[in-house]
């Protein structure tokens, strides 16, 4: 479907949408009160119920006891308001997706790889108010020994390397100098190689650690972190010592790798849920391989989430889905998945919000239901610290001070 039909597909499923903004971007300036909230403060666990959350515009402009003159109120009924919240680990490709993430409760996602530079045309649709949907902090393309076909017909002049391979240092700077131009907000790296393809084996290394330090400087040479794919142990500990800010994956981490990421503070995201995908049936991966391997993996990948808890590892939540019509994996099915493995739901829930927000250097901006913060915020029916499966039916979602999901009522 051409891309003019996709956006307006989208923008015709978000009534009003064109009328929210102007044509510069700024939000309507109509007030929106959440009263008879039950406030759920990821950092310390406490709630404060009976409150009124006050958003002018997409910020969070109070936490207090009444509504002011003229705003439009939502009553809760003593329902439990949280950040919205941060999947660390996405595909999305098409502006349908983005909206799958949305009504989910996901306010804001970390692109980890596509092609034609995607998540950065829908971020900046999302911020000029063109499109509802979470906030997307893009990364472009993997860059990887096989890089995508894609990239070389986004830039030609790289085109000498579709025979040899993004394979030595001298193609790894290009790499990611390409994507640098194009804007991206990340470099996302493959360390091994993938978990969900039969033809290869997840625990194969394929860039030395000297190879990954190339690229951790090239892409800080704009302060651009660094995400690296890698399951097996010694492509994970090369990627750690070479500076990545967050390990995906990680299934065969071993001790010694954990305790290096507690002391550098390296971020680990382990995208659990999409390791039982491989084990099931449907989902985005459908194959008996796959399915075999899934199954092998999943009580490595839970106890290596378990001691990285342990040694104070600082954990994220990511799904490592596309928020397609088959996905069954989301991020907060994956918050089900760290408390399985040993997290608290306080854990859980930060790291789907402000650890998640942390990793993305956005913690003075979202993760958190305060006054000043974006008005990113997700309404449940209970309190996600005694009963984290909450997160999976979201009753209210708002991002950027828009409603993007209401089910609070079917009364007619």
């Amino acid at each position: 479907m051409p891309f003019l039909a996709v956006l307006l597909a989208c923008l015709a499923i978000v009534p009003g949408l064109a009328s929210t903004r102007t044509a510069t971007g700024q939000a309507a300036s109509d007030v929106l009160a959440l009263t008879n909230a039950s406030v759920v403060n990821v950092r310390t666990g406490a709630v404060q119920r009976g409150a009124t959350v006050v958003i002018r515009g997409n910020r969070i402009e109070s936490i207090g006891q009444a509504a002011p003159a003229g705003a439009r109120t939502i009553d809760l009924n003593g329902r439990f308001v949280l950040p919205g919240l941060i999947d660390a680990h996405v595909h999305i490709t098409a502006l349908p997706q983005l909206r799958a993430a949305l009504e989910s409760g996901v306010t804001t996602v970390r692109s980890a790889g596509v092609s034609n530079f995607v998540d950065v045309g829908m971020r900046e649709l999302v911020k000029k108010g063109f499109v509802a949907g979470p906030d997307v902090v893009a990364t472009g393309y993997h860059v990887r020994p096989s890089i995508a076909p894609e990239m070389f017909l986004d830039f030609p002049e790289l085109g000498d390397l579709m025979r040899g391979g993004v394979s030595n240092g001298d193609a790894i700077r290009r790499a990611v100098r390409a994507s640098l131009s194009r804007g991206v907000d990340w470099i996302k790296t493959l360390a091994t190689e993938r978990a969900g393809t039969p033809d290869t084996d997840p625990r194969k290394q394929v860039y030395s650690q000297e190879e990954l330090r190339i690229l951790v400087t090239e892409a800080a040479t704009k302060n651009i972190p660094v995400m690296a794919h890698a399951h097996g142990a010694e492509g994970a500990d090369a990627a750690v010592r070479a500076g990545v800010r967050s390990i995906e994956h990680g299934t065969y981490l071993r001790d010694d790798t954990l305790q290096l990421m507690a002391k550098q503070g390296t971020y680990f995201d382990p995208t659990a849920d999409i390791v039982n995908d491989l084990a099931e049936a449907g989902g985005d991966y459908d194959n008996a391989g796959l399915k075999r391997r899934g199954e092998m993996m999943q009580p490595i990948l839970k106890a290596a989430i378990g001691k990285a808890a342990k040694l104070g590892v600082k954990i994220v939540a990511g799904s490592d889905t596309g928020y397609g019509p088959n996905s069954v994996a989301r991020v907060s099915r994956e918050c089900v998945e760290l408390v399985d493995a040993g997290l608290t739901a306080l854990q859980a829930l930060q790291a789907a919000t402000i650890t998640n927000a942390e990793m993305l250097r956005l913690e003075q901006q979202i993760g958190v239901v305060e006054a000043g913060f974006e008005a990113d915020v997700v309404i449940v029916d209970e309190n996600p610290l005694t009963n984290i499966r909450t997160l999976l039916d979201p009753l209210l979602v708002i991002s950027n001070g828009r409603v993007g999901l209401d089910r609070l009522s079917f009364a007619k």
